[in-house]
């Protein structure tokens, strides 16, 4: 029998440490090879480890949440045959050092012991009628212990029944008879809970503070009337085929920025930072932001400028899905160059999105919603969507955001031009 040390392989994508999400085998299993073994985050994708060997499980290395090195020692086993490495015995003990002797301190009078503190005045803590400790500040204590009255029997104004000073001079004003108030309806909660940041949760702790400490933001507002684009949606909706997806709002924007962007190169770019330069793409690969049970995931559609309405709408739906059912792969989650963030129907009536880092902008569509406006002097309803838009203050300047975000309005208001 011997040991072997399974070490976290190459995942690829020069990706050099991940994160313990989920341990599926415990020390003392028996393990046979390809069953899955560990669950790894790393920056673009959870991947899941199986082992390359049978035996049995006889360590592990890390508990959930810590990070390990590719290449860094992960599981050991113990196998037939000679292994890989010894087993991993405890490191030995340091021999003690020993101390050198202390030299004798010169003879003096012993210091004389300090006098004791006089023991503080105790304050009763009252009791109420229900057996539950009266809420009070100390001060209010002291004030009734020294008037000798029971708090138990003054009635408590404050939050949760707390007596507070005015309801004690209301008490004594009254001689002690003055009525009680109705009880409290509510009960103070004391209680907390603690939840570790770990997994996709630190990994987007960690991509918040990096885009929003490295960029400077910038914000843009704009409200666009949908009403004819509405009436498209339907119209597809109701004579589309039965293999086409369903068509939300998004398709349509995915194609407007598309058609959109090719006018504004500065907007569909990267900041490399270290190369100090601004890389701009011709292809336009947009991040769509989604939400799942285990977090936010930001999946990708590439080459949306080769794309119609259908094959936008269906891809968007690919890569979305694949992140809630945890299928999506690194390749589905790198790659955007330009991001929409939507709440759907929750989605309000602005934000300021955080860029996608390293990314120089963002869009958020929120919900859209039947408003008066008016229109050739008359007031008419029409159906109004509001979009926020975050930029790269040191690649984008103000006129080049609002830019973009106008021709957006015109492809939306009038959805022909999308397809001209």
């Amino acid at each position: 029998m011997g040991t072997y040390v399974f070490k976290l392989p190459d995942i690829g994508e020069g990706v050099v440490e991940g994160e313990i999400t989920a341990w599926h085998v415990a020390v003392g299993d028996t393990v046979s090879e390809d069953q899955p073994m560990v669950d790894i985050m790393t920056d673009k994708a959870t991947v899941g480890i199986a082992a390359t060997n049978d035996g049995v499980v006889t360590k592990l290395h890390g508990q959930i949440g810590d990070m390990i090195a590719v290449g860094g020692p992960l599981i050991e086993f113990e196998i037939d045959g000679e292994g890989n490495a010894t087993a991993s015995e405890p490191e030995p003990e340091p021999e003690p050092i020993a101390d050198p002797e202390p030299e004798p301190e010169p003879e003096s009078e012993p210091a004389p012991a300090p006098a004791p503190a006089p023991a503080p005045t105790p304050v009763p803590t009252p009791v109420t009628s229900s057996g539950g400790r009266v809420l009070a500040s100390p001060v209010v204590r002291r004030r009734a212990t020294e008037a000798g009255i029971d708090l138990s029997q003054v009635p408590g104004g404050g939050p949760a029944g707390r007596v507070r000073n005015a309801d004690l001079d209301a008490y004594i004003a009254s001689g002690g008879a003055m009525r009680a108030p109705a009880a409290p309806t509510g009960v103070a909660r004391t209680g907390t809970s603690e939840h570790p940041v770990v997994g996709l949760r630190r990994k987007i702790a960690e991509k918040m503070v990096e885009s929003k400490t490295r960029i400077p933001h910038f914000s843009y507002f704009e409200e666009i009337d949908v009403t004819e684009l509405e009436a498209l949606r339907q119209h597809l909706n109701a004579t589309k085929g039965p293999d086409q997806p369903k068509l939300t709002y998004l398709p349509f924007i995915m194609l407007a920025l598309t058609k959109a962007m090719p006018n504004h190169p500065e907007c569909n770019a990267i900041y490399d930072e270290e190369g100090n330069k601004v890389i701009r793409h011709e292809a336009v690969h947009l991040g769509i932001a989604t939400a799942t049970d285990r977090g936010l995931f930001v999946p990708v559609v590439k080459n949306v400028e080769a794309m119609d309405v259908w094959s936008a709408a269906a891809e968007m739906q690919r890569v979305s899905g694949a992140c809630r059912e945890g299928t999506a792969t690194m390749e589905d989650l790198s790659g955007s160059t330009f991001t929409i963030t939507s709440l759907g129907r929750d989605g309000g009536l602005g934000a300021t999105p955080i860029i996608n880092h390293p990314e120089v902008g963002i869009l958020g569509v929120h919900k859209a919603r039947d408003m008066p406006v008016v229109q050739n002097g008359q007031i008419t309803i029409r159906r109004i969507m509001n979009v926020s838009s975050s930029w790269d203050h040191r690649v984008v300047d103000g006129a080049d955001g609002a830019a973009l975000v106008q021709s957006l309005k015109r492809l939306l208001e009038h959805p022909a031009l999308i397809f001209m």
